[in-house]
């Protein structure tokens, strides 16, 4: 019985850990031009991701990623 709770257990956050990961994205508003670090993908005209396909797993990663992307370092 207890093999079986720790089995669905371990089923349950598997399929939930992803849930929990964090992602940024480093996007420049289009009027202003200036970048920012969003945990969320834009969906609106307004703000585009310009680091490509990045996804950032920290909030440090997409820091140091937006220091190397041309158009924010030009801003």
């Amino acid at each position: 019985m207890k093999a079986k709770t720790l089995a669905i257990a371990a089923v349950l956050t598997s399929l939930a850990a992803p849930a929990f990961a964090q992602s940024f994205y480093v996007v420049q508003d289009v009027k202003t031009k200036k970048c920012t670090i969003t945990e969320t993908k834009p969906t609106t005209t307004e703000t585009t991701v310009v680091s490509g396909d990045t996804v950032y797993k920290t909030r440090a990663e997409a820091d140091a990623g937006m220091k190397t992307v041309k158009v924010c370092t030009t801003n």
